[in-house]
């Protein structure tokens, strides 16, 4: 399979690129900073360039099956920005499928379920800015023809895979707390074969 991976310099990005790279698929990575990818591969086609240039965008699209965007909001809108440039590269390559993370705080709210966890009592967080940037993005996919299905992790420190975690669509698992980056990876590697939560959120936590 050729994947695209979005975000393949970053913690979770970079460890869906040596999965996909360890059952030896296609991977292409298009990203700023090339020098940051550490690995040697003859399967790893590194790509320099930025999400927010629709000519990178359209090059990295070519020959691709699915695409995984693991990129972070980084403070600003380069997600909500750069989704529409993805969304409009992919329907012209006739790419259907892409699996993207996002946050639990754009999961259902339990204790108001009308709203996202973001807007209610639920999230601890104090700023929203990420989780709105991750909003507008499901939104966007939303109202596209793509096959997207986005994980939603909750705190995400760095750890050992554990290999067991629970999964719920639309909410975050009851008293989920973290999940590490490994296992989030991992989760969200496996959709390439899963059409289990299309077109849906999935909370993910231990």
């Amino acid at each position: 399979m050729n994947i695209l991976i979005l975000g393949a310099t970053g913690r979770v990005g970079s460890q869906i690129v040596t999965y996909a790279l360890q059952d030896r698929h296609h991977v292409t990575a298009l990203v700023r900073t090339p020098e940051k990818i550490q690995i040697k591969s003859e399967n790893l086609n590194i790509i320099q360039g930025n999400v927010l240039n629709e000519k990178d965008i359209v090059s990295a699209m070519h020959g691709i099956d699915v695409v995984i965007s693991a990129l972070n909001t980084d403070g600003t809108t380069t997600l909500s920005e750069s989704m529409p440039l993805i969304i409009k590269a992919m329907e012209n390559e006739g790419i259907q499928r892409i699996i993207t993370i996002g946050t639990a705080g754009i999961l259902q709210s339990r204790t108001t379920p009308t709203l996202l966890r973001y807007q209610s009592s639920e999230s601890k967080r104090k700023s929203t800015r990420a989780a709105e940037e991750h909003h507008k993005v499901y939104e966007i996919l939303k109202q596209s023809s793509l096959e997207w299905t986005i994980v939603c992790p909750t705190y995400l420190p760095d750890g050992e895979s554990i290999g067991e975690y629970r999964v719920e669509r639309d909410f975050l698992p009851v008293a989920g707390e973290k999940i590490y980056v490994s296992d989030t990876a991992e989760f969200t590697y496996k959709q390439i074969e899963s059409n289990n939560y299309l077109k849906s959120r999935v909370g993910i936590a231990y």
